[in-house]
């Protein structure tokens, strides 16, 4: 997809949360948006887009390697050209996720992105070695919100609003 006003859902999960809470974002978005893994985002699909939502999950108190690794490889070609554009984010965590957005939110700012809703921070509870590695369910609600989300970030977008 390459209409200027698509909506890029931009996701890496280790465990399966964020995974989730990214297609049910995706599925919330409709035709409007397009689901692609972190390890598969180039600078040209981040500036053929409208708009953004980044899911990923918080790791050792900052954003995933794969999340970090996508920005450190799109962020200098990318420089100029996302000025002003709409974006919000997940962030799937074990307990806080504040670490991982803010990290998210400065790599934003560099790029002159526009925080449209305030970000989304599910948390897991996953506290003991064996809760942080096992497999993620999420919540029928938060994956509601999530599809709520990423309806709304794809209507604000086709309205012109952001």
């Amino acid at each position: 997809m390459t209409d200027a006003l698509a909506l890029l859902i931009v996701w890496h999960s280790r465990t399966g949360g964020s995974e989730a809470l990214a297609r049910a974002a995706a599925d919330g978005a409709g035709a409007a948006g397009q689901l692609v893994r972190a390890e598969d985002v180039t600078p040209d699909l981040l500036v053929a887009a409208g708009g953004y939502l980044f899911i990923g999950p918080e790791n050792l108190a900052a954003l995933s390697g794969a999340m970090k690794e996508m920005f450190d490889l799109c962020y200098y070609p990318c420089l100029g050209q996302l000025e002003g554009r709409p974006y919000a984010t997940i962030i799937c965590a074990g307990s806080d996720g504040e670490n991982a957005q803010r990290q998210l939110d400065r790599i934003a700012t560099g790029w002159r992105l526009k925080r449209v809703v305030e970000g989304m921070i599910v948390n897991t509870a996953a506290q003991t070695p064996e809760a942080i590695l096992a497999p993620k369910t999420i919540g029928a609600d938060r994956l509601a919100d999530a599809r709520d989300l990423g309806a709304a970030l794809a209507e604000g977008l086709a309205a012109g609003i952001f």
